[in-house]
């Protein structure tokens, strides 16, 4: 396909956080973009706001004769009433990872960052980098970054530095120069079926990047560093180890839990980084940004620079209020590898007690991982289980809420489910002392609790 032959765009799914900066791209490029989204949010607000015209609810009314073309989400089925309309009406119909393959094709160097946990952590530090660096990139990541002002950029240069999701394995509609595979994990299990098939769909990855690109690959993951047999581009290492090309070595950690260490390129000191985003986690994803930044010829001054003005992306341990004189912040992380690395990156924050509110994202990942988010969660003083976020499932997996405080018990841990959101910031307003932290954790409506918190205490 050719987007230059269309004109008038709807999105169904266009609240998403990759649509929404998809509609933003296509309405700076003048296109005419309306579209539809299950219900209302800061991203449909954001949007309305700057000229796109959102309906809420899918009403197959809203797609007229004069739509050029249909661009939908994975999560959008083949029943869903305006994807059947616009097919009765032969609209062309598109998914939303072939699309923005099509984007990527418009750059000589598209830079994808891909992994199972901390993509868009990374995309927004290498974003920030090359922003330093005055390279002029377009940008789309996964979450409101404050250098851009919001989730995507159009830039003037052949540079698009792109968060490259594996979940219906959209990211193989990219064509890439260059990429960075953080780690290989077990999620999205309800499209991949088990581990061998997501590491399969990395391989396909690494597989499209042409020799004269690059792969930075994490050699502390054993998955993501075999990649490099699957690849023609160039393969540059990061780690813990001097194996690595690229290390870090004397790591401090202050009061809030940022790091400072300094970076080594085969046993060379390059120089030394100071991260504003907390947790060894960080460390890792920072190391893959210094890493293709060097790549592209971008110095470490320069970097550095650019990573101590990054305080994070939005929902990825952001801070959000003061509660009774207690921390809160706000994290999306929704598998239990991520809440680890949360609760290791809170570690070397100094406080009391910790307080977590848990939203459980799908039936299927909390069905299939349910004892690992309580190995997980149990490293909380005080723990909320709020209602299951369904997403795009119906519960076939006969899973509960009351499942997971049972296998908390197991663990000698008490934790409680309450549905409503009021009920929960009640009872941590009653509660929660002076230096204390409180977290809500999850993707889905969780993060209202922490808004609504940041309303109250303003």
């Amino acid at each position: 396909m050719n987007i230059k032959d269309y004109k008038r765009i709807y999105m169904i799914g266009i609240g998403g956080i990759s649509m929404s900066g998809i509609a933003e791209i296509l309405k700076y490029w003048n296109y005419e973009v309306s579209g539809s989204d299950g219900q209302k949010s800061s991203q449909t607000d954001w949007l309305e706001n700057n000229g796109i015209k959102v309906y809420i609810g899918h009403n197959p009314d809203n797609i007229t004769k004069d739509v050029d073309l249909i661009i939908y989400t994975a999560a959008i089925k083949d029943d869903n009433p305006e994807l059947i309309k616009a097919r009765e009406l032969n609209i062309p119909c598109v998914e939303r990872g072939m699309f923005l393959g099509e984007i990527t094709k418009l750059y000589k160097n598209t830079i994808g960052i891909a992994g199972t946990h901390g993509k868009t952590s990374t995309t927004s530090m290498v974003a920030c980098s090359f922003l330093e660096a005055n390279l002029d990139p377009s940008i789309q990541v996964g979450a409101v970054l404050k250098a851009i002002d919001g989730n995507y950029r159009v830039g003037n240069s052949d540079f698009f530095i792109i968060e490259a999701c594996e979940y219906c394995e959209s990211y193989l509609n990219f064509k890439q120069k260059s990429a960075i595979v953080l780690n290989i994990d077990n999620d999205h299990l309800d499209y991949f079926g088990n581990i061998d098939n997501i590491t399969k769909s990395f391989q396909k990855y690494v597989s499209l990047l042409p020799e004269d690109g690059y792969l930075i690959l994490n050699r502390d993951d054993k998955r993501c560093y075999d990649l490099r047999n699957y690849t023609k581009a160039r393969v540059i290492s990061i780690g813990s180890s001097n194996n690595a090309d690229w290390t870090y070595k004397n790591i401090t950690f202050d009061d809030d839990g940022f790091a400072t260490y300094d970076v080594y390129n085969r046993g060379e000191n390059k120089g030394n980084i100071t991260l504003k985003v907390a947790g060894i986690h960080n460390v890792f994803n920072s190391l893959c940004c210094v890493a293709l930044c060097d790549a592209y010829g971008i110095d470490i001054k320069t970097v550095g620079k650019a990573l101590l003005k990054f305080d994070g992306a939005s929902r990825r341990l952001e801070y959000k209020c003061m509660l009774n004189g207690a921390k809160v912040y706000d994290d999306y992380g929704h598998h239990p590898t991520e809440i680890m690395a949360t609760v290791n990156g809170i570690k070397n924050k100094k406080y009391n007690e910790s307080w977590v509110v848990f939203e459980a994202h799908t039936y299927s990942r909390l069905a299939e991982h349910l004892k690992d988010f309580a190995n997980a969660l149990k490293n909380f003083d005080h723990i909320i289980i709020t209602d299951i976020y369904a997403a795009r499932e119906v519960n076939t997996f006969d899973i509960h809420e009351e499942d997971l405080i049972n296998e908390l018990k197991l663990l000698n841990k008490e934790s409680i489910h309450i549905g409503n959101h009021e009920e929960i910031i009640n009872l941590l307003k009653n509660n929660v002392k002076d230096g204390d932290i409180v977290l809500t954790l999850g993707a889905g409506n969780v993060t209202k609790i922490a808004n609504k918190l940041k309303e109250m205490t303003k």
